[in-house]
């Protein structure tokens, strides 16, 4: 176990990069762009807007669940400045490398349902662009840096992008 003074580290620390990124590029952005306000029903389909209410639940939901993660299971935050001291692959990172960004997506997603706002859905294209490159091109490289094999074994069974079937057996955890 770590000591308690680490773990309040890691909560703050990843409840201070939430309110920095994932707060303002899933909520303010959106916001900023289309204030939020409703239109009709994409498709002219009411249920849409349950629809989209069920996926920024749930969107929100797992990337809660992947912050806490990073901060209790791996001892740090998602932000590039306090990396994890293990590699974290629990949870939904048992199905996919990249649960944060999908959540992210899933969320704007959600919202362009919810306020019937198409334009959401493009800047979600938008941020898929985005994080892919910056996965591809600063975050992956890094982890191989850091975590060395375990994190070469982790991305042979589990994908980037592309959920598995079923969860990865691998280790839980793995010691940096």
């Amino acid at each position: 176990m770590f000591e308690t003074g680490t773990r309040a580290r890691a909560v703050i620390g990843s409840f201070a990069f939430f309110l920095v990124a994932p707060a303002v590029v899933a909520g303010v952005v959106p916001f900023a762009l289309v204030g939020w306000t409703m239109q009709p029903p994409l498709l002219g389909t009411p249920g849409t807007r349950v629809a989209g209410i069920v996926v920024v639940t749930a969107g929100l939901a797992c990337l809660l669940d992947c912050f806490a993660r990073f901060a209790l299971e791996g001892r740090g935050t998602p932000a590039p400045v306090a990396q994890t001291e293990t590699l974290v692959a629990s949870g939904l990172y048992r199905f996919v490398r990249n649960p944060m960004y999908a959540c992210v997506l899933t969320m704007v997603a959600g919202q362009a349902l919810l306020f019937g706002q198409v334009w959401l859905f493009a800047y979600a294209g938008v941020l898929l662009v985005a994080f892919h490159l910056f996965v591809q091109f600063y975050e992956e490289p890094q982890l191989r840096r850091r975590f060395g094999g375990s994190y070469e074994t982790y991305c042979r069974h589990v994908g980037r992008w592309w959920p598995r079937r079923t969860p990865w057996r691998g280790s839980g955890r793995s010691a940096s």
